[in-house]
């Protein structure tokens, strides 16, 4: 058909007929992309990022369709292979039948708008009864009892308010006028509400009162619990969640020395820092393996966070991972299993250096994984130089329930979030010092806010004082770079270099 002609059809359409004509189009795009990198077992752009590109015009309306459509792909590709539709011509069109078919079955009514949709239209019969079929088998009276044997990963929005700029009853209050808000129960300044809910527009979000952030990941600064006047060290700072988080519960006092070493990131760092107004923050363009952790620039450092790259497995339901044909709920594929082992290697080695600052009081080690290699193992293989520094585990948020798996002999001390039963999986581990250089830590509960709801039991052993001249000049800390450690790891970093927080 030529061009013109197109163009006057597409002209006589109504408006929701070209909004749907044009989502489906956009979305079949993204649809190919995820379906060709998942066949291929290659890492993608989450779905997310495919349907927020700048090119897609109805991006609410794509991310919609492209969702549902993953949701009813096991049965909408038996029902295409049952009816035998898509012969030569189609099957180069996959992803748009399948979108159609999702509309025509599971979703809105689809108007004569195109040849795809004109085809699978006058096939519409034959599509019905392959569904009909389906539905006795699952013993189901019609598409809204079978899509409910789908189970529900939805979560909801979880909210941290910025304290630096807005009050947590400020936030709520502002929220409530259009929004079910309630506090969260563990971390004082998160907010929760309704699964679905889209503030990425919403000007408490656009000027950094509040941020996007999941719970578990909110859990992290507050484990590691700075107070303020202290100077704590951000190990592996970008995009900045967690640091300005630490700015906040520090109510902007003391100082945070961020480290990033890649110059992008430092970039991204450096916005996240601004919009949140933490003047506290001092970014470090730099290896945090390369800082010596004797140098008297870091001699007042009582806490570090390390947050290092990892597979982030425990993102899978924000990713979407989970609609993928071949998503399996704890499968690794034997060339994950390296990848893994080279993300270990590199995660002991930032975990160590920061055991290794001899006047740094509180560690603590988060990953967005649920693979034990990156978790438990990790800990397992430092608990040795740990406890030679004076480090024991603390047990941060103890009233959690879902502790570490039961491989090694501390694991109750070790924090766990499930993917599916906590809607987001990730790890935290907290080293407390009871032996250091520095003033004891009166508080006897940390990782809670200075909450005494929230508590988080340490050791109540005496603190002890070392001399600090005789520890540098007894201590050797051998390090090796973390550029040259990721130029030995390459290409696993490729994949794994952004973050999730």
């Amino acid at each position: 058909m030529p061009p013109a002609t197109k163009q006057k059809k597409t002209a006589r359409l109504s408006n929701a007929e070209k909004s749907s004509f044009f989502a489906r189009r956009e979305a079949a795009k993204v649809l190919h992309s995820v379906l060709v990198g998942d066949a291929r077992r290659q890492a993608v752009a989450s779905i997310k990022s495919l349907v927020f590109k700048p090119s897609v015009r109805n991006k609410k309306a794509t991310f919609a369709l492209v969702c549902q459509t993953l949701k009813s792909l096991p049965y909408i590709k038996e029902i295409l292979k049952s009816s035998d539709i898509l012969n030569s011509k189609w099957k180069k069109q996959e992803a748009l039948m399948y979108l159609i078919t999702y509309d025509i079955l599971f979703g809105q009514s689809v108007a004569l708008v195109g040849d795809a949709e004109k085809f699978l239209l006058r096939k519409k019969d034959a599509l019905l009864s392959a569904l009909a079929q389906i539905l006795v088998r699952n013993r189901v009276k019609n598409v809204q009892d079978l899509m409910a044997l789908q189970p529900d990963v939805s979560k909801p929005r979880y909210v941290r308010v910025n304290t630096l700029k807005l009050s947590t009853e400020a936030a709520s209050d502002e929220l409530g006028k259009h929004y079910k808000v309630h506090k969260d129960d563990l971390v004082p300044d998160l907010l929760v509400l309704p699964p679905g809910t889209d503030l990425h527009d919403h000007h408490l979000v656009k000027n950094g009162s509040v941020l996007l952030q999941g719970k578990a990941s909110s859990m992290v600064a507050v484990a590691l619990d700075p107070r303020p006047g202290w100077e704590v060290l951000d190990a592996c700072s970008a995009p900045g969640n967690k640091t300005v988080h630490l700015a906040a519960l520090m109510r902007g006092e003391g100082k945070i020395i961020a480290c990033e070493q890649n110059k992008e990131r430092v970039k991204l760092l450096e916005y996240t820092i601004k919009q949140a107004g933490a003047t506290n923050v001092e970014v470090l363009h730099e290896d945090f393996l390369t800082l010596s952790p004797v140098d008297p620039s870091y001699s007042k450092v009582r806490g570090i966070l390390v947050d290092p790259s990892c597979s982030g497995s425990g993102t899978a339901v924000d990713r979407l991972d989970h609609l993928l044909p071949s998503y399996q709920p704890g499968h690794v594929d034997p060339g994950e299993i390296h990848r893994l082992t080279k993300l270990a290697a590199f995660q002991k080695m930032a975990l160590e250096h920061a055991l290794s600052f001899p006047g740094v009081e509180r560690v603590v080690y988060s990953t967005c994984s649920i693979h034990q290699i990156e978790n438990e193992d990790v800990i397992n293989s430092v608990l040795p130089l740990a406890i030679s520094q004076g480090f024991e585990l603390g047990t941060p948020f103890p009233q959690w329930t879902r502790r570490g798996l039961p491989v090694i002999e501390q694991s109750k001390h070790l924090l766990r979030a499930d993917p599916v039963e906590d809607k987001e999986g990730f790890f935290i581990a907290l080293f407390v010092r009871s032996i250091h250089q520095s003033e004891p830590h009166q508080q006897k509960e940390i990782g809670s806010c200075h909450n005494p709801a929230v508590p988080c039991k340490i050791s109540e052993r005496k603190v002890k004082t070392i001399n600090k001249s005789r520890l540098r000049s007894s201590c050797f800390f051998p390090r090796m770079s973390l550029r040259m450690s990721r130029i030995l790891l390459n290409p696993y970093f490729d994949v794994v270099n952004k973050k999730v927080e």
